[in-house]
């Protein structure tokens, strides 16, 4: 070829699936190859898929047919590669599929089908590798896999047990992404607070120092970076405690991320969710006790097999007393190889769709009461969005993607990944809006 290979990428699925695609992209990058925008433009494309729910699937599949309608050449990797039957039987086409993580798998196939024109004096790679988020974000995982067997997941079975990075390695790479331009730093994993479990804790060289690979411990050394540090996918064992005393120094962002799932003790049963969360609101009562400022977000599931009437009346009860400020919700699917396909009482597709319709407006409600408490406050907020009159941006209680949104006017033009404060003016279900009182 007169020109570098171009290679066309789709990445599906969570945060977590887009740290594993970055990780892929830097390693092509750095051996020469060009990323193209269109499939039609590239010499192939690699699919980075999700597996973890039938709608996932199928979202997976039609990227698939789409890349082999439109180049022809393609390569499939992901948590769907985990089970490979379905990809091969709908488009036995397919160059290669491997599963998550399998890195040397997908850049082997890579190799074989599109042997790379490395130059060293052209080919540059910035330390920070390539980044699918916007400059002033950045995903930070610190460990892959799980050690939880929830009855509705297959995250175990797709990407194996826990296995957690090194401190010194997790802060070496948020140190260069911070170095880079990175404002914001979202760490996280299957399961953020497990951190270091499988290591026994381990100390490593950082530094002068020796760093534990401990929850705390890791969230204290990242608050020293300068960076926002925002904690995602937090499961809610009782050394999480110990972090709230770093979002009042400061440290960390007033923020967790917890996946309740569910507040009826027998529905929690069924799910084998880990972590004691029979006195959750008590934790949750103390944690805003000691940090006013604290943000909760949750997902649950509706429509569990077993969720009865009772089950669920709890459950809103819980979110009036909990006042989770940031909620999401689904509707149980069945996913294959889960073993909450056995158990009994499926509750229909009818009554899932009221459950969840009932939830998200008890959710509207409380999420309204909680933004209005912020009116007249001072907020500090990061600029996603600029445009000719309105910035959009969020505050610390807000992750990028998934919560509201805080909508700026200014006296000056605003850059993207600037940090202001703002006069908080107005508020609705799920946004805030105000102007700018300070750079």
């Amino acid at each position: 070829m007169d020109r570098a290979p171009r290679i066309s990428f789709t990445s599906l699925g969570c945060p977590k699936a887009l740290v594993d695609s970055e990780r892929i992209i830097t390693r092509l990058r750095a051996e020469g190859y060009e990323l193209a925008r269109k499939h039609d433009g590239a010499d192939i494309v690699i699919v980075n898929t999700c597996g973890f729910l039938d709608s996932a699937k199928q979202e997976s599949l039609s990227a698939i047919g789409e890349a082999m309608a439109e180049n022809g050449k393609v390569i499939v990797t992901g948590c769907m590669g985990a089970e490979p039957e379905a990809i091969e039987q709908a488009y036995p086409g397919v160059l290669s599929i491997t599963g998550p993580q399998q890195y040397e798998s997908v850049l082997d196939a890579v190799h074989r089908a599109l042997p790379p024109a490395h130059n060293p004096h052209l080919d540059l790679v910035p330390p920070q590798g390539i980044k699918l988020t916007p400059r002033h974000y950045a995903y930070l995982k610190i460990s892959e896999g799980c050690n939880n067997r929830c009855t509705f997941c297959i995250i175990p079975k797709l990407r194996g047990d826990l296995v957690s990075r090194p401190a010194n390695d997790v802060l070496r790479e948020a140190e260069r992404l911070v170095g880079a331009g990175v404002k914001e730093l979202l760490v996280i994993s299957q399961d953020t607070s497990a951190y270091g479990v499988d290591l026994k804790y381990a100390e490593s060289p950082w530094k002068d120092r020796q760093v534990r690979a401990k929850f705390l411990d890791l969230a204290r050394e990242l608050g020293e970076l300068g960076a926002w540090v925002r904690l995602q996918y937090v499961y809610p064992y009782p050394h999480v405690d110990e972090v709230i005393a770093l979002m009042n120094e400061g440290k960390v962002l007033p923020y967790l991320d917890i996946p309740f799932q569910h507040a009826s003790p027998e529905v929690l049963k069924a799910m084998k969710r880990p972590a004691a969360q029979d006195k959750t609101l008590a934790r949750i009562k103390r944690w805003r006790e000691e940090c006013p400022d604290l943000a909760l977000r949750s997902t649950f599931i509706v429509g569990f097999p077993g969720e009865t009437d009772a089950d669920f009346a709890y459950l809103l009860d819980w979110l009036d007393e909990a006042e989770i400020d940031r909620l999401g919700c689904f509707k149980y699917e069945p996913v294959a190889g889960a073993t909450a396909n056995a158990i009994e009482n499926p509750v229909p597709e009818e009554v899932k769709q009221e459950r969840y319709n009932a939830l998200m407006a008890r959710q509207q409600k409380i999420s309204a009461r909680r933004l209005k408490r912020k009116v007249g406050t001072r907020q500090q907020i990061i600029i996603d969005e600029v445009g000719p009159t309105v910035a959009k941006g969020r505050s610390k209680a807000d992750a990028p993607e998934i919560d509201g949104a805080v909508y700026l006017s200014s006296r000056r033009p605003l850059r993207v990944g600037e940090i202001v404060t703002a006069k908080i003016e107005r508020a609705y279900q799920y946004d805030l809006h105000g102007s700018v009182a300070g750079f």
